[in-house]
């Protein structure tokens, strides 16, 4: 991509393979056009060992508009990239490919991370709503039974009225959650060291040690960052201080529930589970997670997927779009905040 005289931007797409063409429709490779000096079909795999064509497109590149499976960012890679100014993220956090390195140079850093929060947070209201309703115990009775059952005794004590939900992580997704959950007659707990009192009274919820909101909650929903203080944030203590019947939520990571511990508790029946994500990411094919009645176990889709990518595309193009004019972003993210954030 020679210099030229055009003052748009210079830009280049990073990301994994497959991944641009279900990102960007063909209005948001118009408008990436129009905005920057970019050639749309080109999209860069590896930045480390870049084909010829990416390695010119790189050298003139003063944004990186990056998605999943971006080169991490080294110091060897921004050699490379000497006009570099500026990373747009099309999608959540940015710890897979944001180095020191990018700080140290100054590169200012945005990301979709709002956008992809909300399908996340209506995934998690879907099965709150439904863990209240003792959805699957429900449907696995109906389908073993086949026939006409006293199901109001069954469900005795089911539903979601006055009911308590523990937030675990006052995190983007988490406060999000927050607040899908006020129209209804619930009370929300909330669990999260950075959160203060003058805070949780803003957000409407109530600020509750973590053992104590496992064992006052009859739904946990977990929406920590995965760092090394809550590797195992809940463990066999937390777990054994549910009541019998509470349902475990985890659309955060894996690595933040003991999973030993968990699978005790849901293969003698105590707790129910819908885990989006497991440690490891993909359970062992024996794993009894994938056959257990009061387990609803997803592949990591909670997050944005289909059409939902294009809010990420959106949203950050409106980033780029920001960045052109000569404006700060909307959504910076900044280095000291990944400290204690996904």
């Amino acid at each position: 991509m020679p210099h030229t005289t055009d003052n748009r931007p210079a830009a280049l797409l990073a990301m994994g393979p497959g991944i641009a063409d279900r990102l960007l429709a063909d209005r948001h490779r118009a408008r990436l056009a129009a905005l920057t000096r970019t050639d749309p079909r080109l999209v860069a795999h590896d930045l480390a060992e870049p084909t010829p064509e990416v390695a010119a497109a790189l050298a003139e590149a003063e944004v990186l508009f990056t998605c999943w499976g971006a080169t991490p960012l080294t110091a060897e890679v921004l050699a490379a990239a000497p006009r570099l100014r500026a990373v747009v993220h099309a999608a959540g956090s940015v710890k897979h490919h944001i180095t020191d390195a990018c700080w140290e140079r100054g590169i200012v850093v945005t990301s979709a991370a709002g956008a992809n929060a909300l399908p996340v947070a209506e995934f998690t209201l879907a099965a709150i709503l439904f863990a209240g309703k003792r959805v699957l115990h429900a449907a696995d009775r109906y389908r073993r039974l086949r026939a006409d059952h006293d199901w109001l005794a069954e469900l005795d004590g089911a539903g979601n009225y006055r009911r308590t939900v523990g937030i675990v992580g006052a995190s983007r997704i988490g406060r999000r959650v927050i607040e899908l959950l006020r129209p209804f007659d619930l009370d929300v707990l909330l669990y999260d060291p950075y959160v203060d009192g003058a805070e949780a009274e803003r957000l409407g919820v109530r600020l509750t040690p973590l053992d104590e909101l496992c064992a006052s909650s009859s739904v946990v929903s977990v929406h920590a960052p995965q760092l090394p203080e809550t590797h195992h944030l809940i463990g066999a203590a937390q777990l054994s201080a549910m009541a019998a019947g509470t349902t475990l939520i985890n659309t955060a990571r894996g690595s933040l529930i003991d999973e030993a511990a968990l699978l005790a508790e849901l293969t003698d029946g105590r707790l129910q589970a819908v885990l989006d994500v497991t440690d490891p990411e993909l359970p062992p094919a024996d794993s009894p997670l994938y056959t257990l009645p009061n387990v609803l176990l997803t592949p990591h889709v909670a997050g944005s997927l289909g059409d939902e990518l294009h809010r990420m595309a959106d949203q950050a193009l409106d980033e780029l779009e920001r960045f052109t004019a000569g404006l700060p972003f909307a959504d910076p993210v900044h280095s000291g905040s990944l400290g204690h954030s996904a």
